[in-house]
């Protein structure tokens, strides 16, 4: 697919928050959040002629390696939001990306994503092979006060709940998508930090990739200002999300 006549290296998309994305509190889900960043991420691929479609001619596609999200409140029922995105850096087989949600001009949510190269024949991160030099690069402009992180999983964790991977958590890479991992930790989340939005931000590792039927366990350690979830194949870790707690 060739350049988009509207390219642009800063992307603005809006969206309105239908019943389905939220939660009893009538909040955006944080789920649904992710959702929507990744659908922004997606459209400025596409129209910048490095999207799914063009990278699976080389038999590409981008991955989500890391993600921090900082949230200073949550979008509600029929809210407009506008979000934006932008590229810091982009080089060989890796990516960051900056994503910001407004509403009314208010800055709610803030995000940065680190993206692999990944060949889906071979199962392996590459060298990306579609020309991206068109992308201005704003590597000083940050949408988060703190870079994405590698999150420490203490060994004393306490298993908490086991899963099948089943077809419906895949996506069109065939293997379960980024947003599936949050929702099935979340789901242990004690409803209350979760309606009275005590979560000011939160982190996603990514480190191995999971296929259909596979055997997963979910882990827990809890302190007092932050909840890390680490999901198991075979006892190897596979991902990691930390919820920092305000």
């Amino acid at each position: 697919m060739p350049i988009d006549s509207n390219f642009t290296s800063v992307l603005s998309k809006d969206f309105e928050i239908n019943f389905t994305q939220c939660l009893p509190s009538g909040n955006l889900k944080y789920t649904e959040l992710c959702n929507l960043l990744q659908l922004t991420a997606a459209t400025h691929s596409e129209i910048g002629g490095i999207s799914f479609s063009d990278m699976q001619e080389f038999d590409q596609a981008w991955v989500l390696s890391r993600m921090r999200v900082e949230i200073r409140d949550l979008p509600k029922w029929k809210d407009t939001v506008t979000v934006k995105t932008w590229i810091n850096s982009l080089e060989n087989s890796r990516s960051v990306r900056a994503l910001e949600m407004y509403v009314n001009g208010k800055k709610m949510v803030g995000c940065e994503t680190f993206w692999a190269v990944f060949n889906t024949k071979k199962r392996r991160p590459e060298l990306l092979t579609l020309i991206h030099d068109h992308f201005e690069l704003f590597p000083d402009l940050k949408a988060t006060e703190e870079s994405f992180s590698k999150i420490e999983i203490n060994p004393e964790k306490e298993e908490v709940f086991s899963k099948t991977v089943i077809l419906s958590d895949l996506d069109i890479v065939n293997h379960v998508n980024n947003v599936k991992y949050l929702e099935w930790c979340m789901d242990l989340v004690d409803e209350n930090i979760i309606l009275k939005q005590k979560i000011k931000s939160f982190e996603m590792n990514f480190m191995k990739e999971l296929s259909l039927r596979d055997q997963v366990m979910i882990h827990e350690n809890v302190s007092d200002d932050s909840i890390v979830f680490s999901i198991t194949k075979e006892d190897k870790n596979c991902f990691a999300l930390q919820l920092n707690l305000g």
